[in-house]
């Protein structure tokens, strides 16, 4: 078995270091230019929804969430691991912002514009793109629905270079290796103030110790969820992890018809 690398080695693909590093307003406004190709004045991270909110790890979030100076939306996950689910995922966290954004007795006229941005470590479409971008349109005459709603699946596999902005191509180079040397190999001015600001972080002996404490408690819950038999318990704690349902694991283990339900729910 492969050694896991250490917390100052990882490289942005990393699902904890991403979320850590883009809660700081700054790194999260630079990746935001590279994925979109334009240019962003401001950003507000909502740091209190992402994974370096919960001091025992019990409301684990390892997506961000953000906004521009135009109350643009953005949530973005990074994904390592293809489990065919990415579509469905995306619509759920779709319905997510939607109800977070609109308070009561506003009308849905007021929906803020929104960007579901997945950044895969592998091709989750099979088509050799760097980009997938998804928007609502009209089958029967090819018109936008204009509800304000984006979906963009990244690359990390993409191979369609000419057809896309080099500094997406940088980033998502980055991505895979995070080091000094691809960062001086791309020559690209915001790539290198990510990396530094990233080269901060991995300095952090906080963090650090927040990256190996959140790694013993995903492989504690592996380990209890053999010992006990139960391959489906990890399956669908993983599942709840990556929706958003932290805050709701330790029923599985209290409450046997929540435990039964949620099986169902996620069909394993």
């Amino acid at each position: 078995m492969a050694q896991k690398k250490q917390f100052k080695d990882l490289d942005l693909s990393n699902a904890f270091l991403f979320a850590a590093a883009l809660e700081d307003e700054e790194t999260c406004r630079l990746v935001l230019e590279c994925i979109l190709g334009t240019s962003i004045k401001k950003v507000k991270v909502k740091a209190e929804r992402s994974i370096l909110f919960s001091s025992d790890f019990r409301c684990v979030r390892l997506d961000i969430f953000a906004s521009d100076e135009w109350n643009v939306g953005y949530n973005l996950e990074m994904q390592n691991i293809d489990e065919k689910n990415l579509p469905h995922r995306s619509r759920y966290h779709q319905a997510e912002m939607d109800l977070s954004s609109l308070k009561s007795g506003q009308d849905f006229k007021e929906l803020k514009p929104s960007v579901i941005i997945f950044i895969c470590n592998f091709d989750p479409f099979g088509k050799g793109l760097y980009r997938y971008t998804f928007e609502a349109r009209c089958q029967e005459e090819d018109f936008p629905l204009n509800d304000g709603a984006k979906r963009i699946f990244l690359s990390t596999m993409g191979q369609n270079v000419k057809d896309v902005p080099k500094e997406l191509v940088h980033f998502l180079k980055y991505v895979k290796d995070s080091t000094d040397i691809c960062v001086e190999q791309m020559g690209d001015d915001r790539l290198e103030k990510i990396h530094k600001r990233i080269k901060i972080l991995k300095h952090s002996r906080e963090r650090e110790e927040r990256y190996m404490q959140f790694e013993e408690m995903l492989k504690k819950e592996h380990r209890e969820g053999y010992s006990e038999g139960s391959q489906q318990m990890w399956e669908l704690i993983s599942r709840m992890l990556a929706d958003g349902k932290a805050d709701k694991i330790s029923r599985l283990k209290t409450e046997e018809n929540y435990y039964q339900e949620m099986l169902k729910q996620y069909h394993i």
